[in-house]
């Protein structure tokens, strides 16, 4: 599949079609917030990536509405929080969200961690609550995805053991020097979208030598080697940025494109960037 600019599509397993970049808004509640989100809208973007968590969902229905750009022109996806789980929680939740965005109804609604907390050994269950929860929203026509975040393989597995709807998305953390094959892998074979939260890592993979030297040789930025490669694995990138110049950067995916032996090379690159960040551990503070 050919892709040509962010508004081009992929399908999802229900048939909905998803733009293949969004914008991230995690903290963009600090700053301008609205402006910059404004500013985004006025770039371009139409798909925003926004969460419970962030703090940015009233931010971005603000601006959405601002703009006068007809809703449905837009794909805007939101997430409960850990605290949120569970299934009169997990409704709770979005109709809140809905309320906060401003909106009736969203493109995807995903669970934003498997777990409420690493030592929780009843995730199996309020898992399956959850996903009911989310069930029954998108079969009432109130949400037109559903899916999950920083699920690992067996993670899903539990829920595809019962479900009536099986997840349509899985968004992780995806960068150079940290692509989590195995999930990848796993998803891809099961029809299921990954997204990549953070996918230009982290200034240690901004600074690698080899994402320099390619971002050199593409004429490029290394920001844009990362997203490209992301493309080219069929992943959608969320990036986010609150300067213009960077917004309309990371745009500027579709003139160029990695050759084979470069995607190997980046995909054989040593660990890097990792935020710290696991589903069944407790964050790790690592330096940029």
């Amino acid at each position: 599949m050919r892709l040509t600019g962010i508004s081009d599509t992929y399908v999802l397993n229900n048939g909905v079609e998803i733009p293949c970049v969004a914008f991230g808004t995690y903290k963009a509640a600090e700053g301008d917030n609205v402006e910059i989100l404004k500013r985004a809208i006025a770039c371009g973007y139409r798909y925003f990536d926004t969460a419970s968590f962030y703090g940015t969902e009233t931010y971005l229905g603000q601006a959405v509405k601002a703009s006068g750009i007809p809703r449905e022109e837009f794909f805007i996806t939101t997430k409960m929080w850990k605290d949120e789980m569970g299934y009169e929680a997990a409704k709770e939740a979005f109709a809140k969200s809905l309320e906060r965005l401003g909106t009736d109804y969203l493109d995807l609604y995903l669970i934003h961690w498997p777990q409420p907390s690493p030592d929780c050994r009843e995730w199996r269950t309020i898992d399956a609550e959850t996903w009911r929860a989310l069930e029954e929203l998108y079969e009432a026509g109130k949400v037109r995805a559903i899916g999950l975040s920083n699920f690992l393989p067996h993670h899903v597995e539990n829920l595809l053991k019962n479900c009536r709807v099986r997840p349509m998305v899985n968004q992780i953390e995806f960068h150079p020097g940290h692509t989590q094959e195995t999930v990848v892998a796993y998803c891809k074979e099961r029809g299921i979208l990954v997204q990549a939260w953070s996918p230009i890592g982290r200034g240690r993979v901004l600074e690698d030598e080899l994402i320099v030297e390619l971002a050199a040789k593409y004429s490029v930025s290394p920001a844009q080697v990362c997203l490209r490669y992301a493309l080219q694995r069929g992943v959608v990138p969320l990036p986010k940025s609150s300067s213009e110049e960077r917004m309309r950067q990371n745009q500027d995916l579709f003139s160029f494109e990695l050759t084979e032996e470069d995607m190997y090379r980046i995909g054989a690159m040593p660990p890097a960037g990792w935020s710290g960040e696991h589903p069944e551990r407790e964050r790790v503070r690592v330096k940029r």
